[in-house]
């Protein structure tokens, strides 16, 4: 995988934690996820892309997962909310700004 590959793997995983924070229940469906990492990052990339790191990141406790047809729901973890906090880094997701800065 070379840097640049990662730099947005980790961009990409950081958008998704922030995107499901703003949401009320903290959940988000892949089709709506996919549309706010290019929305957001500028990042385009398929389905089956997004759904491994959505897999990426229920593997490393950031998000819960389900699944309805085709498309994978994911909900925020407290670990996930504590890396948006800045309490915690989970290694391969970019560090989120200070709040202010």
């Amino acid at each position: 995988m070379s840097d640049m590959d990662q730099l947005i793997r980790e961009d990409a995983r950081l958008i998704i934690l922030k995107a499901l924070r703003d949401q009320t229940d903290e959940r988000l469906n892949s089709s709506l996820l996919l549309e706010i990492i290019e929305t957001f990052g500028g990042i385009r990339k398929t389905r089956e892309w997004l759904h491994g790191e959505l897999d990426w990141l229920a593997e490393m406790g950031a998000i819960k997962l389900n699944t309805a047809g085709s498309v994978k729901i994911a909900t925020l973890t407290e670990k996930g909310a504590h890396h948006l906090e800045r309490r915690i880094i989970i290694e391969g997701i970019k560090r989120p700004s200070r709040p202010g800065a």
